[in-house]
């Protein structure tokens, strides 16, 4: 395993307070290793500063669920038809290749 990736897994082990659980480029951060609400965005401000990757241009919001209360909102939502809103996937692959151009956004995680 090469030094670089090597140290990117062992920040999100500690961060997301996992043990033997496998670590991959694929990882999904929310739907894998359960990282959301405000979890979620120390898990991005650490890892900014950690591997000095700018997250200032980085929308949480879009890849990350609300931590809270579950059950009204998909109440109401069945009540008004409306669909819940999808997040976009974050994976220890778009960390790396952060880690690589310095700033985690939209354009380095989807090239």
């Amino acid at each position: 395993m090469d030094k670089p990736f090597s140290k990117l897994k062992d920040f999100v082990i500690r961060q997301a307070h996992i043990d033997n659980e496998e670590i991959t480029s694929e990882t999904m951060l929310e739907d894998d290793l359960g990282i959301t609400g405000d979890d979620a965005v120390e898990f991005i401000i650490a890892f900014g500063k950690v591997f000095n990757v700018d997250v200032s241009h980085f929308m949480a919001a879009e890849y990350f669920e609300p931590e809270g209360d579950i059950i009204i909102p998909a109440i109401m939502r069945f009540l008004t038809g409306k669909k819940k809103k999808a997040t976009k996937k974050l994976t220890v692959g778009h960390l790396e290749k952060a880690t690589v151009a310095g700033r985690l956004d939209e354009n380095i995680i989807n090239s």
